[in-house]
């Protein structure tokens, strides 16, 4: 509750209905004789109580996790929850297949799966809310620059590639520089986030700027537009499915890491 600022969203999260959730909370805070939390119709806010209650409350809650895992382990047996993150584009890993390994190898560790953002999966691993997560940002980009006690590990790298309309004039180039595509209207994920960030990144490196006509929040939708011929985009190839469109290689092009 104190992270999401949501019943609904928090129970979800926790696998119990709203109502149940409500309740624990109010037996908590009957318990302290102190509110924790001030609703309002719209969100939820931490009291001076709750703000000071949170920290020693996390902490007590990492070191019983951690002593039940120390304590399993000496069994040589893998049990309790891992919390996994993973950005809606993600296709040149075989995330399903690790999934599965781990369930064969450790059938009674509990694996969750959540689909978000980049940026947000960072800082919740930084608060200890996800164990870990698989990302996609912008070459020369450290996620993790502004939070301590989180690592990373780079899996691969794909450079993204110029998709047009089958009937675009440019779509059956062999090859394109950034220069060539300067003027043509784009569709891109929203300013500032990830996805976008990489080739904004790339136009800047080489002091020329796009006109991003149109905003998406999925590739689906991105793909669609460029279907109907009403923008180009950049994307990772291992994305780009489906009828009526084409790839061209870009030369000096945005790259992601994965």
């Amino acid at each position: 509750m104190a992270r999401t600022r949501n019943f609904t969203r928090a129970a979800q999260e926790n696998y119990v209905v709203q109502s149940a959730l409500s309740h624990q909370i109010k037996a908590l805070e009957k318990e302290l004789g102190v509110a924790l939390f001030a609703r309002t119709s719209r969100r939820v806010e931490l009291t001076a109580a709750g703000e000071a209650f949170l920290p020693a409350a996390r902490s007590c809650l990492e070191a019983a996790a951690r002593a039940r895992v120390e304590a399993i382990a000496t069994t040589g047996e893998l049990r309790g929850t891992v919390s996994v993150g993973a950005i809606p584009t993600l296709r040149g890993v075989d995330l399903p297949a690790a999934l599965g390994a781990v369930r064969r190898k450790h059938p009674r560790l509990h694996v969750t799966l959540r689909v978000g953002k980049s940026t947000d999966f960072v800082r919740e691993i930084a608060h200890g809310a996800l164990d870990l997560a698989v990302l996609g940002v912008a070459v020369g980009v450290n996620p993790i620059a502004e939070h301590s006690g989180v690592a990373i590990q780079e899996i691969r790298r794909e450079k993204l590639v110029a998709v047009f309309a089958r009937g675009h004039h440019l779509a059956q180039r062999t090859s394109l520089h950034l220069a060539d595509v300067v003027g043509e209207d784009f569709v891109d994920f929203p300013a500032a986030s990830p996805g976008r960030q990489q080739s904004d990144l790339a136009f800047s490196r080489v002091g020329l700027r796009r006109e991003v006509a149109y905003e998406a929040a999925t590739t689906d939708l991105i793909l669609d537009l460029v279907r109907q011929n009403l923008a180009m985009a950049m994307l990772a190839p291992s994305v780009v499915k489906g009828e009526g469109l084409g790839t061209v290689p870009v030369v000096d092009g945005p790259e992601r890491v994965i």
